[in-house]
């Protein structure tokens, strides 16, 4: 018998239950859009079914967003959001990256005003991380996928 002594860190707090896992997992997907299935989304038809919205500033704005999201810097929200948005359409938002929870408070203050809303995990980094073209104040751009973040010669990671 292995004692708590020689159980790694990993192991040292066990696994969750399969259904207390199936139940985070499934509210994780419910609360996040990844930076993959947002692109294949918008460049299946045009119309996604979302909004994607970006809650950076406006000088973030101008060096890089994802074509065709509404820019609304998190601040904002409040006194904005019910000019821009239309309530029955769900948002998705992102900010700069993983180190950044502008997305998140973004999310809340959406949230909070009544609007279904994602979290687009990764944010604008991953975006562009991943090969997928984006705006700026000079117009469109596009940079190679970094091979650490995005399969290189698949269509999607098969996941």
């Amino acid at each position: 018998m292995t004692t708590t002594a020689q159980v790694n860190a990993v192991l040292r707090t066990p696994p969750a239950s399969p259904a207390a896992a199936a139940a985070f997992f499934s509210a994780s997907l419910a609360f996040h859009a990844d930076v993959s299935d947002v692109a294949a989304a918008i460049a299946a038809d045009g119309e996604p079914g979302f909004v994607v919205l970006d809650s950076r500033s406006t000088a973030s704005w101008d060096q890089g967003h994802v074509p065709g999201a509404v820019h609304l810097p998190t601040a904002l929200i409040p006194e904005q959001a019910e000019q821009l948005l239309d309530k029955s359409v769900p948002v998705v938002t992102y900010c700069w990256g993983p180190g950044c929870n502008g997305a998140t408070r973004a999310a809340l203050a959406l949230a909070q005003l009544g609007y279904q809303v994602k979290e687009m995990l990764g944010g604008f980094e991953y975006w562009v991380r991943e090969g997928f073209p984006y705006e700026t104040w000079e117009g469109p751009e596009k940079k190679a996928a970094d091979p650490l973040t995005a399969p290189v010669d698949a269509e999607d990671c098969g996941c």
